[in-house]
């Protein structure tokens, strides 16, 4: 299961790529994620509050027109970056390689990062809604779903 949640983990960085790094920073921070090594600073207050404050700022800035698409290449290498870091921490708090789990997260970010892209577009037409409606579910699954992998260890 460890190795299935880093890939999950990044497909979540693929739909916000801050949101992930986020929740592995409060996961080591509130002692749900026990990691050792370098890996281990992401709990600390002070990028426990960098990150939090990074993804309340993507989640706003992702609303905006002029928002640039996830996929040009800054918001994918970001998503592939984020997404093989937290697949990474995921990995090894669960006792698995932190390579191995690198790798998931990062093909999970790239995944994440075009499915979400289509979905986002096809939902708002199949259900006619504006665009920042469907980026709020978009927020809920990626806020949701990664709390919900940084709570399971």
């Amino acid at each position: 299961m460890t190795l299935f949640f880093a890939f999950l983990i990044g497909l979540f960085a693929g739909l916000r790529s801050l949101t992930p790094p986020a929740a592995v920073a409060w996961a080591v921070h509130l002692g749900w994620l026990k990691l050792a090594g370098p890996l281990s600073v992401v709990g600390s207050l002070p990028a426990l509050i960098i990150l939090s404050v990074l993804a309340v700022t993507e989640l706003i800035f992702d609303k905006l027109p002029n928002t640039p698409s996830r996929t040009a290449p800054p918001g994918l290498i970001a998503r592939i970056v984020t997404g093989g870091f937290t697949g990474a921490c995921v990995s090894l708090g669960g006792g698995q390689s932190a390579f191995v789990g690198a790798g998931l997260g990062l093909l999970g970010g790239i995944v994440g990062c075009f499915a979400g892209y289509h979905a986002r577009a096809r939902l708002v037409k199949a259900l006619r809604q504006p665009d920042f409606n469907i980026a709020l579910l978009e927020d809920l699954i990626a806020i949701g779903g990664s709390l919900f992998i940084v709570s399971r260890f």
